[in-house]
């Protein structure tokens, strides 16, 4: 992968992050909306994940970055291999963190009714997510961290907003924490179209070789 910046938007993201091993960056994208023919950009996305994940997704060796994005099957398997991924999220356009929990709270909870895996464990563990971002301000540049560690089913968040201490939750709930990778890098229901097609194309690439 390249060594260089990559300017999502003019959103500078690191090739590389390490957490217990570095990850590279594999896909980046955008969320938006448009409002009267105006496209409002909200977030810049950058998806790193452990380079070992190529060996896990040799069944889909051939086929183009086209065929990857429409495949729901491919983008399942990558949230279940078995390797560490991060989501760096970074905002465009300010907004309050209780909007930011709405959004988060209702892509969470449609997912997990969708296929009847909303029990109380589940709610209480959104409720807690979700005030863990009530009382934050999403200013320009804030940054917030998915950590989705190999090993374990659990996801840890990060927020980092200027002037202010680094803050952390841990969601220990394995059925919150695939739901929060769906919203992510969930094929046609991932929340940014622009960061699956970059997925796909530059998945297709790395198996090719």
């Amino acid at each position: 992968m390249s060594t260089e910046t990559v300017m999502v938007d003019e959103i500078p993201f690191p090739p590389e992050i390490s957490t217990l091993k570095p990850l590279s960056l594999i896909g980046h994208g955008i969320t938006d909306i448009e409002i009267h023919f105006l496209q409002i950009k909200f977030t810049a996305i950058g998806v790193y994940l452990d380079p070992e994940i190529v060996s896990h997704l040799q069944q889909w060796k051939g086929k183009s970055g086209n065929e990857l994005a429409k495949n729901d099957d491919f983008f399942d398997a990558l949230i279940s291999a078995p390797v560490d991924k991060l989501v760096r999220v970074v905002v465009i356009k300010e907004i309050k963190g209780s909007q930011y929990g709405v959004q988060l709270e209702s892509a969470v909870r449609d997912r997990l009714a969708e296929v009847d895996k909303y029990e109380e464990e589940e709610e209480e563990a959104l409720e807690k997510l979700i005030q863990f971002f009530q009382s934050k301000y999403f200013k320009k540049h804030s940054v917030i961290t998915y950590t989705f560690p190999a090993t374990s089913a659990t996801a840890e968040i990060s927020f980092v907003t200027e002037g202010k201490e680094e803050a952390k939750i841990k969601v220990e709930n394995a059925n919150v924490t695939e739901m929060l990778k769906k919203w992510y890098l969930g094929g046609s229901s991932g929340v940014s179209a622009t960061t699956i097609t970059c997925l796909a194309n530059n998945l297709s690439d790395l198996l090719s070789k």
